[in-house]
């Protein structure tokens, strides 16, 4: 594993986003990641049941906010040689992404992510004043 540091710019994965951002704090096992970009947005629905729509709760799952700070595990993070792009542009272009990539799927579980998805947007336009219009 490569070794990072404090105040590194790194690549980190959490849960099923991908984000840029800065190390502000290291632990044993885990660092403190200042989240600066959007590189993947979260998948929706049910972490432990991938793909599946008949869950207890179909979570709607927000990308982590500019500047949230979020434990990661040390073998979650790479190093991230170029600096971050803005945050609310990388979170409009990842959205897109994930919706294209969820508008071309037929199954119950693509058609209830994209519902959820919706959701995510509105609350982004509210929290940020965003327009995600195409």
């Amino acid at each position: 594993m490569t070794e990072v540091k404090k105040d590194q710019i790194v690549r980190a994965f959490y849960k099923t986003g991908a984000y840029i951002g800065q190390i502000t704090e290291l632990k044993e096992s885990h660092a403190v990641v200042q989240i600066k970009e959007v590189k993947k947005h979260p998948k929706q629905g049910d972490l432990h049941h991938p793909n599946e729509v008949e869950v207890p709760l179909f979570h709607e799952r927000k990308a982590l906010s500019f500047n949230e700070r979020a434990n990661i595990p040390l073998n979650m993070i790479k190093p991230y040689e170029e600096e971050p792009g803005d945050y609310f542009d990388s979170l409009k272009e990842a959205v897109a992404v994930l919706e294209e990539e969820l508008e071309s799927g037929a199954s119950p579980f693509h058609k209830k992510s994209l519902e959820a998805l919706n959701g995510v947007k509105r609350e982004y336009e509210l929290m940020y004043s965003l327009n995600f219009t195409r």
